[in-house]
């Protein structure tokens, strides 16, 4: 399938604000199944755009807006095939004994430790105890269990948390968005040995009588990938109860949000801010979208700093 993704950011300030820095990662990733056929990027005020890999492989790019604005545009445009696979199957994946000796070869220590996000805590311990988070049965059906039950305990409820929330919010209440769930999920697994990184993307939605996503149409997306052996990276998301499949577009991996979030910056200036953002995946045979309307919309009070420091620029939550 080719999907064709339109990623609309947009930052309003009043007053005006003096010169604005940005970091965006919203080009998809070429590896494995998928393939980034086209990506381009529009900047309003214009801008002289660069970029860069990070320490992920994930494509960065940069900009720097000079002098005064009251507001800042960012659209992504991609076109981006995923090819289909057959969902991964326990007679293929291999044992305990298995995943050990694939995570001391190919060295992936910092994906099975503690991150920003993605820590232990009472709260997570409950968890765990009551979803049997322990190495018994193999891996692949352990995390698979674990990406049902998940999605079983929690209620998917847009806004209920912040960007930078902690995992404890979601634990105690019962409730939160993809970008909560993800993060249980890779604080559950980590400290059984298991490799786990955070996945920045879209998801193709679901929307017939008998089957329909209940993450939020029109925001990006957040889910899992956990190292199977004989498998690799296969896919987990708890929001929607899914294992791999062709409707997830992969932009950015990294240890949890705070590596990959879509749009980081700073500006000057001190100023009431709203951040809308609207997204689109669509198939890229099916007739050119009209431009929609945001999902999300955050405003915040003023940054009151010193002369010539920086505020920070809203980060948009993954849905």
């Amino acid at each position: 399938m080719i999907y064709s993704v339109r990623h609309t950011t947009t930052f309003q300030y009043e007053p005006a604000v003096r010169e604005s820095v940005m970091e965006v990662r919203m080009q998809p990733r070429s590896e494995g199944r998928q393939r980034c056929l086209s990506f381009k990027l529009d900047v309003s005020p214009a801008a002289n755009i660069t970029q860069y890999r990070d320490f992920s492989g994930n494509t960065v790019h940069h900009f720097d807006i000079a002098g005064a604005h009251t507001q800042v545009k960012v659209t992504a445009h991609s076109n981006v095939e995923v090819q289909s696979a057959r969902p991964p199957r326990n007679s293929d994946a291999g044992d305990w004994a298995d995943l050990d000796a694939l995570a001391v070869a190919d060295d992936h220590w910092e994906m099975m430790l503690p991150s920003e996000f993605a820590r232990n805590g009472a709260a997570l311990e409950c968890l765990a105890a009551e979803l049997k988070c322990e190495r018994s049965s193999r891996p692949l059906e352990l995390l698979t269990e674990l990406n049902e039950g998940i999605y079983k305990s929690f209620a998917y409820v847009p806004n209920s948390t912040k960007v930078d929330s902690p995992i404890d919010e979601a634990l105690r209440t019962r409730q939160g968005v993809c970008q909560d769930f993800a993060h249980i999920m890779i604080a559950l697994v980590r400290p059984l040995r298991i490799p786990c990184r955070y996945v920045s993307g879209y998801l193709f939605h679901r929307d017939t009588e008998q089957e329909r996503d209940r993450s939020l149409e029109g925001a990006s997306h957040a889910w899992v990938e956990a190292l199977v052996p004989r498998l690799g990276w296969v896919a987990f998301d708890p929001t929607n109860n899914l294992v791999g499949g062709d409707r997830h577009i992969q932009v950015a991996i990294g240890r949890d949000y705070a590596d990959v979030p879509p749009t980081r910056g700073v500006y000057k200036g001190e100023a009431h801010s709203k951040l809308s953002v609207a997204v689109r995946v669509s198939p890229s045979d099916a007739p050119p979208p009209e431009e929609s309307e945001p999902s999300i919309v955050i405003q915040s009070r003023p940054v009151f700093a010193r002369v010539n420091s920086r505020a920070q620029h809203e980060q948009q939550q993954q849905q």
